[in-house]
């Protein structure tokens, strides 16, 4: 694959992982609104793992202490934060995993993968993100973080199957509306992508493998690397700008792009 795409696609992924503007809206457009190919499941797979490695590095003393306490969580045993926070970040990934996989058996997930209903979804949560971050309290931090709060979140998390909802985006939105302020909601949606980036890039390499698509492995080492900075950039920013900027200017980028979609796709 030409270096060009290489970098047009690990930044694409890099950045739109973790602002709310979804990232596999932005890649599913990516070869439908250009003359590029589709990049395939293998670079899928490499981008996604980039991206894990700049959220565990972001949030390494949170994910330290989750691992932590997955040994005393394993023997049933919640007396601890690291053991608490793994598994309420367990509790928050199925209602994705379980969902996730019945769309894709049924494979009604490929049906949602157009242009259409991604302008729908950029638009209509993009409004949803701006009403819950201009009414939702901030009184609440990540440390708060609730059994009740997991689940819910969780289930925020599974409409994100839908392609441009944005994981982080809709995460965001349940948690401002819960009242949590804008860092911590951004806090607790990064670290609940951490369980599902690896149940997705595990559900990806599955198919790879069985597909015999590792392609080049120098293009995917360069999409690993370039997804993995560009995240990382793209995560410090945002959580520096929190302290000062609300999620407008991301409602307003996601609104735009939306109505532009709806009308170039219009059937």
């Amino acid at each position: 694959m030409p270096l060009f795409q290489l970098i047009l696609l690990a930044v694409i992924q890099g950045v739109t992982e973790f602002l709310p503007i979804s990232s596999s809206g932005h890649l599913i457009l990516l070869p439908q609104l250009t003359s590029l190919a589709d990049q395939g499941q293998a670079l899928d797979v490499s981008v996604h793992v980039g991206t894990l490695g700049a959220v565990i590095l972001y949030f390494w003393s949170d994910v330290r202490e989750a691992v932590a306490g997955l040994p005393r969580l394993l023997r049933g045993r919640l007396d601890t934060p690291g053991a608490r926070l793994a598994f309420l970040l367990i509790v928050a990934t199925i209602p994705a995993v379980v969902i996730g996989f019945i769309l894709k058996a049924t494979g009604a997930i490929d049906l949602m993968r157009s242009a259409f209903v991604i302008g729908w979804t950029m638009l209509i949560f993009g409004v949803v993100l701006w009403w819950a971050d201009q009414k939702g309290a901030e009184v609440k931090e990540a440390q708060d973080w609730t059994l009740r709060e997991a689940w819910l979140l969780g289930l925020w998390q599974a409409v994100a199957l839908i392609p441009g909802t944005s994981r982080s985006g809709i995460t965001i939105t349940g948690a401002r509306f819960m009242g949590y302020r804008r860092t911590d909601a951004a806090k607790v949606s990064m670290l609940m992508s951490i369980p599902v980036i690896l149940a997705s890039a595990a559900l990806l390499g599955v198919d790879v493998v069985k597909e015999h698509d590792l392609g080049k492995l120098s293009d995917l080492a360069i999409a690993t690397a370039l997804a993995f900075v560009s995240a990382l950039l793209a995560l410090t920013l945002m959580m520096r700008l929190l302290r000062s900027v609300s999620f407008t200017p991301y409602v307003i980028y996601r609104v735009v792009l939306g109505v532009g979609l709806i009308w170039w796709a219009w059937p």
